[in-house]
């Protein structure tokens, strides 16, 4: 305190005075800032009670109310999007007064979009108060989390199908039309030069979408071929050994990507653009602030999965008599219909992004979302299922494992250059939308799924 007091006068004397307080005032603001603001504020009153070091204002209840009434208009009412939020609850009361499952489907839909937008929102502010590791789990936890709580529910139902069908949506909406649109738009921005992004990123998640093909491509040929040593459990004991080594593959990923190699493969949210043009960092160094608190972030999420998951519920109910009340069938509705909605935040970000030509945070938010649905998000369903006592396996049929194979092929083609325009990004558009036309003709057998349901 003496020294801090010599020092004080020392600059006083040299510099001259600062303003008009004293050297008193001065030390005491350093010392207790948040006490000298409290009691500036107040009014003097007799029979108030004082504020004491060391001990809480006596406004510390309007304090806290406007901690909350900020955290609450930062977090609800700062993005647009969530003016859809009343859909949610509309959803429920539509449940209770009638029986139209398609209005409660199509409401919930609408009710997840901003919940699923804000719960990425609520995990990206908590990543700033952890390391890069709890980071990257944070992010494969929560990035895609929507899905995961969906397919739960759909698991507890016994519908093994709309699991299977939701997930491989995500990863194929994540890889063409995420992905394509990030190309596409960022193309038109920077029309008069090519964007470049890692290779090593691009390289790197295009094995493991390879690696999750051949974990799906063996269980269906498998079945197809009726070579089971054991008939009807060889399959979902090979689909539950593999599920087991993807997921240790995805945790030696995080571990390659957040430890051993973090100086080649560099961390998401913290890339640089290539050919040394270090302008990532310097444009947006107040996005690089939390505008929330750890706790607030903490508080949120659990609200926000809480939220989610009472809404997954009434759409898994509801997504058979949607569908036959809008004549859509099921494949179309859970690959499409529920990706995209899911997806909603993923495909905002990516594009946001890609028109900053911030290309590599656009592939990790795409392909990088791609590879935690295949490699982490499926086969921890299989594990959740077999927990449930349900025979969830990853033979998900010769179309969709086809059309998956295809995918990867396309993409990794598109990726292998470094490189990206518009045209690349209107080619993975328009691949998207075969995808999808082919999902809306195709119905599934009705023998496969429909004998092992009752059972279940």
């Amino acid at each position: 305190m003496d020294y801090k007091v010599q020092v004080g006068v020392q600059s006083h004397l040299e510099m001259g005075p600062l303003d008009d307080r004293t050297m008193e005032d001065l030390d005491d603001e350093c010392l207790f800032p948040s006490e000298m603001d409290a009691q500036k504020t107040q009014s003097v009153d007799p029979n108030q009670h004082i504020s004491v070091p060391g001990s809480l204002p006596f406004n510390g209840n309007k304090m806290t109310r406007n901690g909350v009434y900020k955290s609450i208009k930062t977090v609800v009412f700062s993005n647009k999007l969530n003016l859809l939020m009343p859909f949610g609850p509309l959803a429920i009361l539509v449940h209770k007064m009638t029986d139209s499952s398609g209005w409660v489907f199509f409401l919930s839909l609408l009710g997840i979009t901003p919940l699923a937008e804000r719960l990425g929102y609520a995990t990206e502010q908590l990543a700033f108060f952890t390391g890069p590791t709890v980071g990257g789990l944070l992010n494969a936890t929560f990035g895609n989390a929507t899905e995961l709580i969906i397919s739960i529910y759909a698991l507890k139902s016994g519908m093994k199908r709309v699991v299977q069908l939701s997930l491989l949506g995500s990863i194929l909406s994540n890889m063409l039309l995420v992905l394509g649109c990030a190309f596409f738009c960022g193309g038109l921005v920077y029309h008069g030069k090519e964007q470049v992004f890692s290779k090593a990123t691009a390289v790197v998640n295009s094995g493991l979408l390879l690696m999750a093909v051949m974990g799906l491509l063996f269980p269906a040929v498998l079945h197809y071929t009726h070579t089971e040593r054991i008939v009807g459990k060889s399959e979902l004991a090979l689909s539950r050994f593999s599920s087991c080594v993807m997921l240790l593959a995805y945790a030696a990923y995080l571990v390659f990507q957040l430890k051993s190699q973090t100086d080649l493969y560099v961390p998401l949210g913290e890339e640089v653009n290539q050919n040394g043009e270090n302008l990532d960092n310097n444009d947006d160094d107040e996005d690089e602030a939390p505008e929330i608190s750890k706790w607030e972030s903490i508080i949120w999420l659990a609200i926000m999965t809480a939220w989610i998951s009472i809404l997954s519920d009434y759409l898994v109910d509801t997504i058979e008599g949607a569908s036959d009340a809008w004549d859509v069938p099921i494949a179309f509705i859970s690959v499409i219909l529920l990706p995209i909605i899911g997806n909603a935040a993923e495909h905002a970000s990516a594009i946001m992004f890609a028109m900053k030509d911030k290309l590599d945070i656009s592939l990790g938010v795409a392909i990088g979302s791609s590879t935690q649905i295949s490699m982490f998000g499926i086969p921890f369903c299989v594990v959740i299922g077999w927990m449930m006592g349900q025979e969830m396996d990853l033979n998900f049929q010769l179309f969709e494992t086809a059309t998956l194979f295809i995918t990867v092929i396309v993409v990794a083609f598109f990726l292998q250059e470094g490189t990206s325009n518009y045209f690349k990004g209107l080619m993975l558009i328009l691949c998207y939308l075969i995808v999808a036309a082919s999902f809306f003709v195709h119905e599934d057998p009705p023998t496969d799924d429909q004998s092992k349901q009752p059972g279940t």
